[in-house]
């Protein structure tokens, strides 16, 4: 368990009413700066094609990371982890194969899980990051 440093919310930014698209987008821009300060190198953020979406692609020495960010505001429908659902490894897989595919690469790959645990208004001292390596 980690706690999020204050300098990363100056650089990402502070909503007070952001919705689920923005909050994820601020979300994905705290993990980002996280695994920086951690050695990683991001690759590229939100890469889209027509199997799927993966938040986040890093390099962690010699592997390759593709990193799901999941943000939760409050646990009542259980940890941010438990909605990466079979159905959603899968599609991960597969866009991740067309990623490899696509940009001639050959590394040492695992799936990531980044949970990020905050309060309605993304306050510092109420975020953390649970990072799951080889999480699925």
């Amino acid at each position: 368990m980690s706690r999020a440093p204050y300098d990363i919310f100056e650089e990402v930014g502070e909503e007070k009413s952001m919705t689920a698209k923005s909050g994820g987008d601020w979300a994905e821009a705290l993990v980002a700066e996280y695994l920086r300060e951690r050695g990683y190198r991001i690759d590229v953020s939100k890469y889209r094609c027509r199997f799927g979406e993966i938040d986040l692609i890093a390099h962690d020495q010699g592997t390759l990371c593709f990193v799901e960010v999941k943000m939760r505001t409050d646990l009542r429908h259980g940890l941010p982890r438990e909605f990466v659902t079979p159905s959603k490894q899968k599609k991960l897989r597969i866009t991740a194969q067309y990623y490899l595919a696509t940009h001639d690469a050959d590394a040492v790959c695992r799936f990531d899980v980044a949970e990020v645990y905050t309060d309605a208004d993304h306050t510092p001292e109420h975020t953390r990051i649970e990072y799951i390596e080889n999480a699925f």
